[in-house]
Formats: C-alpha cells, structure tokens, sequence
C-alpha cells in the first residue's frame, strides 16, 4: 500500500516535471545535435506546455483555462507590451541611423581597451538607476552589439557584459522590484538592505571590472572615420533620462519610437513609410519571444496551481537546521521558486513569508536573510535561458540564449560571493 508521503512526494514532483520537460528538450536535443541553433526555445517550450497540460487533473477545458490564464496574467501581457515597444524603438533607431551614432561616438570617447569596462560600468549606473534590469537591456545591448561589429568582437558576449552590469542593478537598486519584495518580505528597510547587500556583490563587481580590463588590452580599435550625429543620439539620451526619473516603460518607449521618426525626418534618413516599416520589422524581432513569454506563463501557471511550488519549499524548509542551513534553505527556496517562474520578483514573494519564519526561527538577520533573497534571485534570473533578460538580450543581439551563459562573469562571481558569504558568514556585522 502507497504511503500519503509517498503519494505527495509523487505529486509534486508530477508537478514539477514541465519544467523538466523543457530543460531534456531544449539542452538535451541542442547537445544531440551539437548544434544549439537546431532546437528554437518555443518549440522546446511548446512541447514541454502541452505535457503540463497533459498531466494537469481536471477535464481538457480546466486545463486549458488554466494556462491561458497565467498567459494571460497583467503581468505577463505587460512584459510582452515592453518587448513590442522595445522592438520598434530598436527597429526605428536603427533605421534612422541611432545605433550607428552611438557606437561611433563611443569608439571616439573610449579607448578601445576601455570598451569592455566602461559598458559594464555604464549599464551597472543605468541599471541601478532606473531599477530595472530589462529597461537596461533594451536601451544598451542593441548599443554592444553595434560596438562588437565594430571592434571584431562577438555579439553575444558584449550582450553578457550589458546583462551583468543589469544585474547588478537589479540587485542593488533602491527602486528595483525585487528590493522592494525582499525589503518588504523581511521587515526592512531598504538601505539596511542595501548596506549588507552591497558588501555581499562589490568584490564580484570590481573583480569582473578588472577581468574586463584585461581582456580589453586585446581589443583592437574600430576601422572608419568614427563619425556621428550628436542629434541622432538625443532619442536614446531621452528615453535614459526619462527612465531615471521614473517615467513608465511603456510611456517613454513610444515617446522614443516617435522621436525616432522625428529625428529621421529632420535627418532626411526616414520618411513616414520607411518609419512605419521599421516598427514593423522591429516587432517581428520579437515574435518569438512573445511567443515563448506566453508559453512560459501558461506553464508555470499550471506548475502553480498543481501545487510544484508549495512542494518544493515545503520539501526543503522541512530540512533546515542551524543559522548556515537556514540561510541556504532560503538560498535554495527563493532560487526553485525562479525556476518556476522565470520572474524573480514573484518568486521572491512567493517564498517571502517562509523565508522570514526560517529566518526568525534560526536567528537569521533579516537584512542578511533580504540580501540573500535578492542576490540569489538575480543570479537565478540572470543565467536561466528562459528568463526575460537573456531572452531580449539574445534577441537584440541575434544570438541564442545560451550562447550568452559562458560570458555571464558577473551573475556567476554574485552568486559565488553571495554563498561565500553564507559559508563564512560574511559580512561580520550582520552574521
């Protein structure tokens, strides 16, 4: 006879198996093949959507309602709002001559040795700026990826270097999602926050600094005259300056698709046709990651509601024991919760409450328990091929996602420090 722990073990790792599904899928069909090009991410996405579907209880229509509405979540449809909009400001700068301004320009400030650096210092500023990792993203992998066709360098490692200096914001900034969930989650405030979590990433950020640094003494300057139209920069400029203030993504977006169109005329690169035809080809950039995005919800939608999540944090708060244990059981909920989710500000609501019992309980201190949440959700975040960063990155940069995961330095080296920290309980103030 079939014990209840048994049978709920069963379950859940029932509910579990869709995103196991998708991992033997997309990586074990890319590795067959030797060649990660062959499988694309939705069909790999598809297949793993109607297993879910398949293994979900309920009749068919249950099922299917089920996932159209995690599908259709606000939040799901308002990431794939910014990724149309991001696609035609992309296609439209493009068009009008923007990118090509802004590498020249950059070519003409920097040096070339600096190149890798300063790209990884300017999106870690601008990210922690305006408190979102894929704004940054939008705005300066399109800007890399010119900068290495230029330089001789590959597209998605550049890609990597503006994901990283993302992260970091995403990480740290005070009006970031995930530092206001794990703030809020642990009783805290944010600069308590900040202090403990600052102290936890800054060696990841200066020694990633330092190894872009040496690999830049190897980058050779940029061939042509490096001239640029400083008007042609203003949209990019504007749409930055507006996400500082704090401007909504969706606003300044089409605020810069239109000044695109403004600048092209005044240019004389665009007309009103060849405008409309760029938003059109920038979009279509984006159908697959649309797609995926949906899938990806539906998905999780159906692992949540089968109960995958609740299984897993039960399964591993079930274990913790001493202040290192509860500080890696914390580690460990928050980093499957993102796995499910492929959102790193749901999952760290989603564990919040757990996490702040365990971190009671064990006399964790809650800005080392906030710190933790947030440091391992980003580093989950940043090297899962599934996540909205490294989606969008390798779209604009015309990669695969996983093409971009060897160069990730910084999310990898966060996530290194961020357990060093725990291991040695680091930093002493707050051990």
């Amino acid at each position: 006879m079939t014990s209840p722990g048994t049978a709920n073990n069963k379950k859940g790792l029932l509910a579990l198996s869709p995103l196991a599904v998708f991992l033997l899928i997309y990586l074990g069909s890319s590795i067959c093949a030797d060649d990660f090009y062959s499988v694309p991410v939705s069909a790999a996405f598809l297949l793993a959507c109607i297993y879910a579907v398949g293994v979900s209880g309920g009749t068919v229509r249950e099922r299917v309602k089920a996932f159209s509405a995690g599908a259709g979540n606000v939040n799901i449809l308002m990431m794939v709002w910014i990724f149309i909009l991001a696609g035609a400001f992309a296609g439209t700068a493009s068009a009008m001559g923007a990118v090509d301004s802004i590498v020249n320009m950059a070519l003409s400030v920097m040096p070339p040795s600096m190149l890798l650096a300063g790209m990884f210092l300017i999106s870690c500023f601008i990210s922690m700026s305006i408190g979102t990792s894929v704004g940054t993203v939008v705005a300066l992998v399109p800007i890399a990826t010119g900068i290495a066709a230029e330089c001789g360098l590959s597209t998605s490692y550049m890609a990597a270097v503006v994901l990283g200096g993302a992260f970091f914001g995403d990480n740290l900034s005070f009006i970031s999602d995930t530092t206001i969930a794990a703030t809020k989650s642990m009783g805290i405030e944010m600069k308590e926050k900040f202090h403990a979590n600052i102290r936890i990433v800054l060696p990841a950020m200066i020694a990633v600094t330092v190894i872009y640094l040496v690999k830049g003494l190897s980058v050779q300057a940029a061939a042509g005259n490096g001239d640029f139209e400083l008007v042609k920069v203003l949209p990019y400029l504007l749409v930055i300056v507006m996400a500082l203030i704090g401007f909504n993504a969706v606003l300044l977006l089409s605020i810069g698709i239109v000044l695109n169109l403004l600048v092209g005329i005044i240019c004389g690169d665009m007309t009103l046709i060849g405008w409309l035809s760029s938003i059109g080809t920038g979009v279509s950039g984006m159908n697959e990651l649309i797609v995926v995005t949906l899938l990806a919800g539906g998905m999780m939608s159906l692992v949540r509601k089968n109960g995958g999540i609740d299984y897993a944090i039960g399964k591993l708060s079930s274990n913790t024991g001493g202040k290192k244990g509860a500080q890696f059981s914390i580690a460990a909920l928050v980093c499957i919760a993102n796995l499910c989710t492929a959102n790193n500000t749901i999952a760290i609501i989603t564990v919040g409450d757990i996490s702040r019992e365990i971190s009671a309980r064990f006399g964790v201190d809650p800005r080392k328990a906030a710190s933790i949440l947030d440091t391992i959700s980003c580093l989950t975040q940043g090297v899962i091929p599934y996540g909205a960063q490294i989606l969008m990155a390798s779209t604009l940069a015309g990669c695969q996602p996983v093409e971009i995961l060897p160069y990730l330095y910084y999310p990898f080296l966060m996530g290194v420090c961020a357990i060093l920290a725990i291991v040695f309980g680091l930093p002493r103030k707050y051990a």
